[in-house]
């Protein structure tokens, strides 16, 4: 059973900016709904396709409701600290990712974010897609990835 983490009238902060996906009516899909850092309060908490606790989190300083993830989401009060990179940025590794002494990924590896997870200490993990694989890996590990183009 799904606990959520929040509860009705909290404080939360949005870890990542909130853009439209094409579910919120009136603004472009893609575009801002909410910048990073953005506080709210929680109106109605909800399940979607019974495996991810939805938000309606009522941004009152840009007056807009917005459905959140959980995982977007951290209490407002709690750590400020933000995230280098946010879901969706590709990033690239800057050493070698080992699982129990395998290497899976070599300092360059590409890899896309799916998720942020912030540690009670403040830490910042990131859930890396890596082709079909998924790894957690610490803020430190990964770099922006740069762009170099061919004319």
């Amino acid at each position: 059973m799904m606990r959520p983490r929040f509860e009705y009238g909290q404080a939360v902060r949005v870890t990542a900016d909130l853009r439209n996906d094409g579910t919120y009516p009136g603004v472009g899909t893609g575009k801002l709904l909410a910048p990073r850092g953005s506080v709210g309060h929680i109106r109605d908490i909800g399940v979607f396709l019974q495996d991810q606790i939805i938000y309606s989190v009522h941004f009152l300083a840009i007056g807009r409701v917005v459905g959140c993830r959980e995982s977007e989401l951290i209490a407002a009060n709690g750590l400020r600290r933000s995230a280098r990179f946010q879901l969706g940025d590709r990033v690239s590794t800057r050493i070698s990712l080992a699982v129990s002494g395998a290497i899976v990924a070599g300092p360059g590896a590409v890899g896309e974010i799916q998720d942020i997870v912030q540690t009670a200490e403040g830490h910042v993990f990131y859930q890396l897609a890596f082709g079909n694989r998924f790894f957690h890996v610490p803020e430190s590990a990964l770099q922006a990835l740069r762009y170099s183009f061919v004319v």
